[in-house]
């Protein structure tokens, strides 16, 4: 009975039922693969889970409400997901949003209004402007002008680049600035060699120039950076009461902020063509080779067209309108404006804004704000400023110049493992607490902690601009701490500087 089995079934049975094993065997070892893997990619995000749940069920310390310490484990839940990115950033956000209405018991129509304010629209007016902008495809032009202003000595041109690149910065973003720049660095790069390693320290100074030049310049003006709207908008929610005129200092306007902080750009302007020359000696202290290509590249595309000179009229409408009416109306109402005015002048297409604008990053932003007024109100921020003067007691450090510069260490540190805006989200709460309860000016702490946040020089992923001129691939992520410790180093001095010479003769 050869068609038989010993327990008398079909061989074809017995052979299906031998499949069905291997294939169940192979569906639980690629299940089980697939847990471990899943589980490995997204251990911080288990992690951070876990601390959360472990500090809910631990008693409320003393001086804190259960809604205060809610608040403080969904800060240091959000910062660990900031700082790992085991998902994307924009879900982080909305688990801060889940969190203030499951765990905190808000309305949930109280947090939407909470993530909407004048800070997150000129953020996502900002970002739309931006891709206005690039689209207008003048990176070769702005190179050629750069090199017939500076000539072709490549120290004059990296230091070209830098101004220029900071000019930019300084109202536009340097997210925007470094997207459009990094073609001009690469360009005058490629027309010198075609070989990488031919001229991997000439790419190193081109390509940081763009990096530093934005990021020095981002603390210029409140249009350089997210974090500079986010710490505005933390001084007119904390400290600015329209029934007294003494708060209405707090209401920093465009004019302002620039008093404070552009001549900090232009003084830090010469130290980073310094910097960058000491750091790497490029292999050609000429350019004119590539200048000559770059000159009949731009011949080859003609005159400037009417576009453009309408795209940079329309910018500096925008800008004059930051300047003189932001107090007014609010600088996300000009943003805006300018956006729609692009639109409107067919300069741009609804679908260029909607694919070029990182939508997440302004969901991202106004949830951090959003739990940053939550610190304020339930009293956590109160606490923990205690608690962080407590500390830096012993050293000295809990009043005046030494807490000022232990504001700015904190911040250089964390600006380095997060976005800066982030940065600023999860700090601004707590260091303006700070600033109360040490008896110092918050307009001073605030402006250190933002400014503070631009010394993201160590990493790749510290500010935007160092992660488009890393993703070029001339960069290794050591030439970020070669340089950028340096970079660091110069930039507190002359911030600490500034707070202790200048900033007291505008009245603070």
């Amino acid at each position: 009975m050869g068609g038989y089995n010993s327990m008398n079934q079909p061989a074809a049975s017995v052979r299906d039922e031998q499949k069905k094993d291997s294939f169940g065997a192979k569906l639980a070892k690629l299940l089980s693969d697939f847990s471990v893997h899943y589980m490995w990619e997204k251990k911080w995000f288990f992690i951070a889970m876990i601390v959360g749940a472990i500090m809910l069920s631990l008693p409320v310390p003393d001086g804190l409400s259960r809604e205060a310490w809610i608040v403080l484990t969904m800060s240091l839940v959000a910062t660990i997901l900031f700082v790992t990115e085991p998902i994307p950033l924009p879900a982080v956000a909305l688990l801060i949003i889940l969190g203030q209405v499951l765990l905190l018991g808000s309305a949930s129509s109280d947090v939407a209004k909470s993530l909407w304010n004048d800070s997150v629209l000129f953020i996502m007016g900002s970002l739309m402007l931006a891709v206005a902008v690039v689209k207008q495809k003048l990176d070769k032009r702005i190179a050629w002008i750069i090199v017939r202003i500076t000539g072709t000595k490549t120290t004059r041109i990296c230091f070209g680049i830098s101004v220029v690149s900071g000019l930019l910065a300084s109202f536009i973003g340097e997210h925007t600035v470094a997207a459009m720049m990094l073609p001009v660095g690469i360009t005058l790069v490629t027309l010198t060699s075609d070989d990488p390693k031919k001229v991997r320290n000439l790419a190193a100074v081109l390509l940081f120039s763009i990096a530093y030049g934005c990021s020095v310049a981002g603390i210029g003006t409140p249009s350089g950076g997210a974090r500079n709207a986010i710490m505005i908008g933390y001084w007119r929610e904390f400290f600015y009461d329209p029934s007294n005129p003494e708060t209405q200092r707090f209401i920093i306007d465009y004019v302002t902020w620039m008093m404070f902080a552009y001549p900090m750009f232009l003084i830090q302007l010469p130290f980073v063509t310094l910097i960058l020359f000491l750091t790497f000696k490029p292999e050609y202290r000429d350019l004119s080779r590539a200048v000559v290509k770059l000159r009949a590249q731009v011949e080859s595309e003609g005159p400037m067209k009417a576009a453009d000179w309408v795209s940079i009229i329309l910018f500096l409408l925008v800008l004059i309108g930051w300047i003189f009416v932001s107090d007014e109306v609010g600088m996300g109402t000009i943003a805006i404006l300018g956006a729609t005015a692009f639109l409107v002048a067919g300069l741009v297409r609804w679908e260029d804004i909607n694919s070029g604008v990182n939508w997440g990053v302004v969901f991202l932003y106004g949830a951090a704000i959003s739990l940053g007024i939550e610190m304020k109100e339930t009293g956590a921020a109160q606490w923990v400023a205690e608690n962080f003067l407590a500390m830096l007691a012993p050293i000295g450090a809990n009043e005046g110049f030494g807490l000022w510069a232990a504001v700015s260490v904190l911040t250089t540190a964390v600006t380095n493992m997060m976005s800066n805006g982030a940065a600023v989200a999860v700090l601004g709460p707590v260091v303006l607490k700070v600033a109360v309860v040490a008896q110092e000016s918050p307009i001073v702490i605030g402006f250190i902690t933002a400014i503070s946040s631009a010394f993201a020089y160590l990493t790749v992923v510290g500010t935007p601009a160092c992660t488009i001129v890393y993703a070029s691939g001339y960069l290794k992520t050591t030439d970020f701490l070669a340089v950028g410790w340096k970079m660091v180093v110069v930039s507190t001095i002359i911030m600490l500087l500034a707070a202790f010479v200048y900033w007291p003769f505008l009245g603070i």
